[in-house]
């Protein structure tokens, strides 16, 4: 199979992303300096190790609103990626987060006369407890959504699309839904799979067979790139439309996952639990936190039982004809630089 090529890089501008010290956020930042960018990002806590690769840093919380918004003066471009994310949580401090941080995004975006925003969403914005096998995006959004992060983001990629048009500068704006990020560095979805394997609190949910996408992060930064490209296309422009983005290479959730355990030296999970009795005892977690206002998350909740039962891949012709997207790194390569980082453990 010949190799994809890199997306070409636009000539060097001055770019925000948000969330710069997040998994996405890093990479992407690190692509646009070595396409000559000036970079600004923002975050909360101090970074001096990301501080010294030559980007501007900007510390600032999603919902102190002034600043988020005074971080776009002087941008061409800004790659909104921070997001408050969990399974539970409440909900207004996801709403600060999320909407809030957002709105104060496009309201800096029109301020300051930024030309284009590219804002990373979820495909959890259309959830809707049942299967999701090869739909596209004329998928609704989710209306009744067991999840705060979720919900807050459906709020917040509305926002954003409606604001593509937005004057004095008619700013171009675009929506991504990359789906289960991983790849080697993950600090997220590979160590929370292991911890939980290790400590014997992982369960086969439904019947075992449900499908899923997962992206590899360089497939997630470059689509950020190739829709800031092709938010100047004429034809197909992706102006104001959401995108999913995957690998484009659904796998069975429960093989992936014992594929990795077997790769760590951790046992694969055998033991089973049906969906009915994982929603249920989601459900009565999710009333025990609630009552005692319990920290942390629930070891199950009804968002996440459904999440691990059903099928969740998608179609992404969109991308791929609207944004030029064309996964470059498999499931099979990306599996095999995840067990050759040093990091992976």
């Amino acid at each position: 199979m010949p190799s994809i090529p890199e997306p070409p890089a636009l000539p060097p501008r001055s770019v925000l992303v948000t969330g710069v010290s997040g998994f996405v956020g890093l990479a992407l930042a690190k692509r646009l300096l070595a396409q000559g960018c000036q970079v600004a990002g923002v975050c909360r806590r101090p970074r001096p190790d990301i501080e010294s690769l030559g980007i501007e840093m900007i510390y600032a919380d999603l919902a102190d609103a002034p600043a988020i918004r005074a971080a776009c003066e002087g941008k061409h471009t800004v790659f909104h990626v921070a997001a408050k994310v969990g399974i539970w949580g409440d909900y207004e401090e996801f709403k600060k987060a999320n909407v809030d941080g957002t709105q104060a995004i496009i309201n800096g975006c029109r301020d300051f006369g930024v030309r284009k925003l590219v804002y990373t969403s979820t495909p959890s914005v259309v959830f809707n407890g049942r299967n999701i096998a090869g739909d596209d995006e004329s998928l609704p959004y989710g209306t009744d959504i067991p999840c705060p992060y979720p919900t807050t983001k459906v709020i917040a990629e509305k926002a954003v699309l409606a604001a593509h048009g937005l004057p004095p500068g008619n700013l171009k704006t675009v929506a991504l839904r990359p789906h289960l990020i991983w790849g080697d560095g993950d600090p997220n979805l590979v160590p929370r799979v292991l911890d939980r394997a290790r400590a014997g609190k992982l369960r086969i949910v439904g019947d075992g067979q449900n499908r899923v996408d997962l992206t590899h992060v360089d497939n997630v930064v470059d689509a950020h790139l190739l829709a800031e490209i092709a938010l100047d296309h004429e034809q197909n422009n992706p102006g104001g439309k959401a995108y999913f983005i995957s690998n484009g290479e659904p796998v069975n959730l429960w093989d992936w996952i014992n594929e990795l355990l077997e790769n760590h030296d951790v046992s694969k999970i055998h033991r089973r639990m049906s969906l009915s009795k994982a929603y249920k005892i989601g459900h009565i977690m999710e009333g025990i936190w609630k009552l005692f206002r319990l920290k942390g998350e629930p070891p199950m909740t009804r968002f996440v039982a459904s999440e691990l039962a059903k099928d969740h891949w998608f179609d992404i012709s969109a991308a791929k004809r609207d944004l030029h997207y064309h996964p470059r790194t498999s499931m099979s390569e990306g599996m095999t630089r995840l067990l050759a980082s040093p990091s992976s453990s």
